[in-house]
């Protein structure tokens, strides 16, 4: 499946192995369908791959605005069975690392489901939400997105370690819809006028012919945009509506992959896994620093003696000599040819020009401006470490850009 992609154009597509539920339909199937999408098994789910074509898509996308459908991603709502927010963000935080105590309502965190070794069993987005009433999922003081490929993990994990008075709700009616570009915003405002007011990770309750929406000013592609919750008999409608907008077509997963690549921003099961912790993937930006002081949540030991010490391995940006992509699985080796190191993705970058790629190297060599070498296929291919993101980010922050 995933080699009748172009071969300079990044693949973001892996085979799902056999332990993997049946294959789900996405709200928008016969949506995407309609408007020609190449649909393909994607974390459990059929997902539109492209429409017209993978680098066309990308560069609409950054020049414009792009609809994505990411409602293979789980939406899990959090409710206190007799306690409140606070007992609940407290209960949170014996997995996540972030300061989601002291996240005020609306705003969203970027943060890590963590083993007790440290490790990364996912990254997702928490929000607080506001009073009950104030947003449109019930009771729930909390809002969380995991990863599609992973919800069904992270919810049995949740359940093992969470206290009892903890509630998780899977909102599979609901649909998840991503808005992407610089002209994301003001294409959806002229439905939901109001949401130009959020600035990058804040989020609010908004309506939309008589549907409840919760929309957040964030996503994963590095441009600004929006993530908008919307109930999922609604989403076709507000999908044709927007696309109706001159400034927004259809994207599919390809794109999404090169963008968030070009981005810098990991992606789980590639970049992100159980044997990473939070320091050698460089997500130290996800420590709070009231958690770190505290030092109680899961993994601490280890993620704080490597924030002192340095971790062995890092994750960085490449810049690949050429125009042949180097893949996922790829080799980084040192001049004898052991292999030091590996590439966990890469592709070309529309937006580049060039092959880029991540990869996970020793530490010493996480210099940018190191060449480094790769192996994949047996050909060796030059390449120099480079600063993240490739292409810088466009949020839209509070008090300006």
């Amino acid at each position: 499946m995933s080699d009748t992609l172009p071969d300079t154009l990044p693949d973001p597509l892996d085979e799902l192995d056999g332990d993997e539920p049946a294959i789900q339909l996405l709200p928008l199937d016969a949506w995407h369908r309609a408007r020609g999408g190449r649909m393909v098994p994607f974390a459990g789910y059929e997902m539109p791959v492209q429409y017209e074509g993978i680098m066309a898509e990308h560069l609409w996308t950054r020049e414009s605005a792009g609809l994505f459908d990411v409602s293979h991603m789980g939406q899990v709502g959090l409710t206190g069975d007799g306690i409140d927010a606070a007992a609940v963000a407290a209960a949170l935080e014996k997995v996540l690392p972030g300061d989601v105590a002291g996240l005020a309502p609306t705003r969203i965190r970027y943060s890590l489901l963590l083993n007790d070794e440290g490790g990364i069993l996912d990254d997702l987005m928490v929000t607080t939400l506001p009073e009950e009433g104030e947003h449109p999922f019930g009771a729930a003081s909390h809002y969380v997105v995991v990863n599609g490929a992973t919800k069904y993990d992270d919810l049995a994990y949740l359940l093992d370690v969470l206290p009892d008075d903890v509630t998780l709700n899977l909102m599979e009616d609901q649909a998840l819809l991503a808005v992407q570009g610089p002209e994301a915003v003001a294409a959806v405002a002229r439905l939901v006028p109001g949401v130009e007011a959020l600035v990058f990770m804040t989020a609010g309750a908004f309506a939309w012919n008589g549907h409840a929406l919760w929309i957040s000013r964030s996503g994963y592609t590095g441009e600004d945009g929006v993530e908008i919750s919307i109930p999922a008999e609604a989403a076709a409608a507000f999908a044709d509506a927007i696309c109706a907008e001159p400034e927004v077509k259809p994207i599919g997963l390809g794109a999404r992959d090169s963008l968030r690549l070009e981005a810098g921003l990991p992606l789980y099961g590639h970049d992100l896994d159980p044997e990473t912790t939070p320091v050698m993937a460089d997500l130290g930006f996800a420590l709070s620093k009231r958690r770190r002081e505290a030092a109680d949540f899961a993994g601490a030991a280890r993620i704080l003696a490597e924030r002192t010490d340095g971790p062995a391995v890092k994750r960085v940006g490449l810049s690949v000599a050429g125009r042949q992509p180097v893949r996922e699985g790829a080799s980084v080796v040192d001049a004898d040819g052991a292999v030091i190191g590996r590439v966990t993705s890469g592709g070309f970058a529309p937006s580049v020009g060039a092959p880029i790629a991540m990869a996970y190297v020793p530490a010493a060599l996480a210099e940018a401006g190191t060449p480094l070498r790769l192996v994949q296929r047996g050909k060796i291919h030059e390449a120099v470490v480079a600063p993240l993101p490739f292409v810088p980010h466009r949020y839209v922050r509070a008090g300006g850009k």
